[in-house]
Order: C-alpha cells, then sequence, then structure tokens
C-alpha cells in the first residue's frame, strides 16, 4: 500500500497540533477491577447487578483481563514509531472512558505537560452515539474538570473509509481464508460483524440517520471488492451483529451473529469467515462474542469457520492513523486537501454537526462539535 502520510507533509508539520490523543474504551486488568470498571460503563443506564455479574463472567474467563489496554500500549508504540520514521517528534497521550488511564487525569497530564492543542483519535471506526458523542462528551467533561489549562481538542475524523483501514482488513480476510480447508474456501461466506446498537440509535446516528449500519455496509462491499480483486474470487457476504446487551423489550440490531450461523448451515454454506469490522482491536467482545461463543457455534453445527483478524496494529492501520493526524493538521492551517477515501459514504466530517448522533437520554455538553462552544470555529445552532 502507498505510504498514506508522506503525500502530505513531511517534518514537523502537525502544527497547529503539539499532540496527539488516543481516546478508548478500556478495560479492567484484573479480576478486582472487573465490576468497578463493569458499573462505570453503564453509570445511569439502569442495568441490573445481575447483568453485570454475567457479563463480569465474560472477564472472569480471561483471568479479570480485557485484552483492550495491552492492545493500546502496542498501537500506541506503533504509532510513535511511524511518526518517527517519518520525521516528526509530537508527545502522545492515552486516556480512556471507563477504566485508567481515565481522560480527565490524561487532559490533566497534558496541562502540566504545557499542550495547548491536541487532536484526539478516537478507537472507533463510526457514527454512533455510543461510538462518537459519548466519547465527545466524556472530552468536554475532561476538559471541564481541568478547567482552563485544559488543551484544546479536535477530534480526528471517523477512519472506517480510509485506505489503510480498508487493506488491513482485506489482509486479515485473506487470511482467515486461507486457514479454510482448500475445497470450502472458494465457496465461503465472508460474515462482517460489529456491536449491536439499539435501532433507535442506528437510525439517529450521523447528521442525517443511519449512518451507522450504512458506514459498515460501505466497510464490507470495499472489503469484498478487493477480496476479489486479490483472489479472484466474489464471496458473497452479510452484516452481522453481535454483543447485545439492552432489555428484551428493547429492539437491536439484528441478526445476531450465531442466529446468522444457524441459518447459513441450514442453508448449506460451506464454510465462513467471521470479519470483525466494526471493532479496532481483538478485546472482550471480539475474544468472548466471536472468539468463544461463536466458533463454537460452527463447531457445533460442523460449519468449518475462520475467524479474521482485527486492523489492530496493521501497518496500514497505522500509517492511517499518522495520515488523518497530517491530514486534519494541513485543513486546519487553511491547505487545501486531497481526503484520502474509498468508497461511498465518502469522508466523514472534520467538526460533528450540530445535534448529531444523540444522547439518547437528553443532551450533555460534548467537544469537538458544531454546538461546542469552547471551538472558536464552531458554527453555534
Amino acid at each position: 500500500m502507498k505510504d498514506v502520510s508522506s503525500s502530505l507533509t513531511t517534518g514537523s508539520q502537525v502544527e497547529p497540533y503539539d499532540a496527539l490523543l488516543v481516546v478508548s474504551f478500556g478495560g479492567p486488568e484484573g479480576q478486582e477491577d472487573v465490576i468497578p470498571f463493569l458499573e462505570n460503563v453503564t453509570r445511569g443506564k439502569g442495568v441490573p447487578r445481575e447483568r453485570l455479574e454475567e457479563v463480569g463472567e465474560h472477564y472472569r474467563a480471561f483471568g479479570g483481563k480485557s485484552p483492550i489496554n495491552d492492545q493500546n500500549r502496542e498501537l500506541i508504540a506503533r504509532v510513535r514509531d511511524e511518526l518517527a520514521r517519518v520525521g516528526v517528534s509530537v508527545p502522545v497521550y492515552w486516556g480512556n472512558r471507563n477504566w485508567h488511564p481515565y481522560l480527565t487525569d490524561e487532559v490533566n497530564r497534558m496541562a502540566a505537560d504545557g499542550i495547548r492543542r491536541a487532536a484526539a483519535f478516537v478507537t472507533s471506526a463510526y457514527s454512533s452515539y455510543s461510538g462518537c458523542r459519548q466519547y465527545r462528551e466524556d472530552l468536554a467533561r475532561a476538559v471541564t474538570d481541568v478547567g482552563a489549562s485544559a488543551p484544546r481538542i479536535d477530534r480526528l475524523r471517523h477512519c472506517f473509509d480510509h485506505p489503510g483501514f480498508i487493506s488491513a482488513n482485506t489482509d486479515s480476510v485473506v487470511g482467515a481464508l486461507g486457514e479454510l480447508p482448500r475445497a470450502a474456501a472458494d465457496g465461503a461466506r465472508l460474515v462482517f460483524v460489529t456491536h449491536s446498537i439499539p435501532v433507535t440509535m442506528a437510525r439517529e446516528s450521523g447528521p442525517h440517520g443511519d449512518a451507522y449500519v450504512a458506514q459498515h455496509e460501505a466497510v464490507a462491499s470495499s472489503v469484498v471488492q478487493q477480496v476479489a480483486e486479490r483472489t479472484g474470487v466474489s464471496y458473497d457476504h452479510d452484516l452481522v451483529f453481535c454483543s447485545r446487551s439492552g432489555p428484551p423489550e428493547v429492539p437491536w440490531l439484528e441478526p445476531d451473529v450465531n442466529d446468522h450461523l444457524e441459518t447459513l448451515a441450514a442453508e448449506g454454506a460451506p464454510a465462513v469467515v467471521l470479519a470483525p469490522i466494526g471493532f479496532l482491536s481483538d478485546h472482550m467482545e471480539v475474544a468472548y462474542d466471536l472468539d468463544t461463543e461463536a466458533l463454537a457455534t460452527t463447531k457445533r453445527l460442523g460449519l468449518p469457520a475462520a475467524r479474521a483478524a482485527t486492523v489492530g496494529t496493521h501497518p496500514d492501520f497505522v500509517s492511517a492513523i499518522v495520515g488523518l493526524l497530517f491530514e486534519r493538521a494541513a485543513a486546519e492551517r487553511g491547505e487545501s486537501v486531497t481526503r484520502a477515501s474509498i468508497g461511498a459514504p465518502g469522508p466523514s466530517w472534520d467538526t460533528c454537526p450540530a445535534h448529531c448522533c444523540p444522547n439518547p437520554r437528553g443532551p450533555l455538553p460534548a467537544l469537538c462539535g458544531r454546538d461546542d462552544p469552547t471551538n472558536p470555529g464552531a458554527d453555534l445552532p
């Protein structure tokens, strides 16, 4: 793949930014962390204690430790290496929504280090309340908690359509196809998996609605096209969902991955590849919902299956993060920028439109949007 950063700028051209902040979900790192972490995740959502204990067992089966924090540490190390490779010296910070290191602590550290303006990369590739605005609300809370010394923070645009994200997912699918029995591989079904969310949240995602599903479908189509170019086979594919956690009376996106596997087996599918395009790393939703539950379903059904890797620290994805930083910096300097993008619906916005991906429980202050009064370039409603 072409080096996406080299075509934008070189040297120290990250101005006006003097730091990159990686913003993530967080996860427990020991058995004693599990329930406090889940209480953070579900605070204000009315989730009963018994449901927390049920989900907690997923973590306890892995020693109480989610893989996500170690994976973020590795990703940040690779991003630092890539920045150094292209001749850029800029500090990289890391703050989580739900566990250490917390965003407020990291923003406070940035302020103490004299950081005045930072670009934030959120480890969520798609538009939705839980995947975008909720992070922006947490950023607003952190900046408010730190006070006047807090840096201004701009969120980098969603990465779902970036060539580096698409090519990294394509490599993973092609690799998974190679793990299947040769006789079944050419007829395999590509099953793209993402996190289920409430139907109402999906309908209100993005500035005009329905962005969450549309963006995933665009990624799936782009990956299928690139896989066909690489293998010479045009694969049938589906988009399915996992990790439903809401009350049964609230509709969430379907079909569930396990239900869909039952259907494919009944239809005589020779094999499947599970491709978790909705996740950037192999954290608990992947380790439990796919590697444990879904693969157990395929084994019970006698359906040959392989799970594609997430983009993780794939070099193309790491290069894409640096490319997005350089792209946004150039735009903030007023330069003409050609945005790296593959397929419809095209590159998303730098600054979230007002009322984009609304909070289902009522409005809260959120950074990095046109309704953000801390952004001097914002168009307030």
